[in-house]
């Protein structure tokens, strides 16, 4: 077994359902979907257990707008400005590029905390009352969130020699720093060099690669991003290619699934214990120790995780924004034991 997952080739496909070659229902839409559906019916039982000021038929309203003013707006926005800022700057309509990918976590996080706060001073409610159940549930979105990161194969770690290393085919698209500039980690020679050996157990993949670069050119699109394209899809195809890959891949921990283990599953585990033991307790204190416990959990799984942005201050960037999120936890904390608020059930 040990063996079997030390030269495991990652080849899930991104999509779940395919309509055309660049269109279907991937798996990381369907984990938004299902991170909002549990936290809808994990917010709606808090609601029946006497542990939430939000009325039942509000229930809906608040993942709607935490959804799509916190999630998905603050998501998008946080990954351009604080992954591809000049990008954004330069371009500011990538930011609907959606298909293109690209969320950012912390992002997330800052947006959930604004519509939060919009819709507790909207609806007269306790902002951190909200917010403490709101993070308690989080987590599950997170842990759907990872394992779709691990479907699709991307976000991947760092090199390793441990039993649980994994080989992704997107090490393919990496950019190296050279003396001359950013370049491609694989020339678009070494891609068709790559190709040409397969003829054996993919005859036609050199005729796939060429005509993918000679559409990519004539599109104004990268010749090497559609070679490797190409070269990925047949390494899902292919049992034999895949394996032909995967002797010049680079064996590496699968960060991913340690993030949906602990930003995700044991989080929640965590909060949901403290939440069901002492439904009492002060608003903030739920909220302080998810952002505490995440922050020190992201920095540290960050030490197995590929950097895919540059450092700062010699911390990877998950880690220097994870800074904040602990010092956010704290102020929440201080100000649960100074305000001492407790839930307040509505009316019925």
């Amino acid at each position: 077994m040990t063996s079997l997952i030390a030269t495991y080739v990652h080849h899930f496909d991104p999509f779940a359902i395919q309509f055309t070659e660049s269109f279907g229902i991937r798996w990381y839409g369907l984990a938004y979907v299902a991170g909002f559906l549990a936290a809808f019916l994990l917010l709606r039982w808090f609601v029946k257990l006497g542990i939430s000021e939000l009325k039942e038929d509000q229930v809906a309203d608040f993942i709607t707008v935490t959804a799509v003013g916190g999630v998905m707006i603050g998501g998008r926005l946080g990954y351009m400005l604080l992954y591809q800022f000049n990008d954004f700057i330069a371009r500011p309509t990538i930011f609907f590029d959606f298909l293109g990918g690209g969320m950012a976590s912390h992002g997330a996080f800052a947006g959930l905390v604004l519509s939060v706060w919009g819709y507790a001073i909207y609806t007269k409610k306790s902002f951190l009352g909200l917010g403490d159940n709101l993070v308690t549930v989080a987590p599950v979105g997170l842990f759907f969130g990872r394992i779709a990161n691990f479907v699709n194969g991307e976000l991947y770690g760092r090199p390793t020699e441990s039993s649980l290393g994994m080989k992704f085919p997107d090490e393919l698209s990496e950019v190296v720093k050279t003396d001359q500039g950013a370049a491609w980690k694989y020339s678009l020679d070494e891609l068709r060099a790559l190709a040409a050996r397969a003829v054996d157990v993919a005859p036609d993949l050199s005729d796939r690669v060429e005509s993918a670069i000679s559409s990519a050119m004539a599109s104004g699109f990268s010749a090497n991003g559609a070679a490797i394209s190409t070269l990925i899809e047949a390494s899902r195809e292919n049992a034999e290619f895949r394996v032909m890959l995967g002797e010049i891949l680079t064996l590496r921990h699968p960060s991913q699934l340690y993030e949906a283990l602990i930003e995700g599953l044991l989080l929640f585990l965590v909060l949901l214990a403290i939440r069901l033991k002492w439904r009492d307790l002060y608003h903030g204190v739920l909220s302080g120790l998810f952002f505490i416990v995440y922050g020190i959990g992201r920095i540290s799984v960050e030490c197995f995780r590929e950097p895919d942005a540059a450092h700062i201050a010699g911390m990877t960037r998950g880690q220097f924004y994870s800074l904040f999120m602990i010092a956010l936890g704290t102020g929440f904390l201080i100000y649960a034991a100074i305000a001492k608020r407790r839930t307040i059930l509505p009316q019925r």
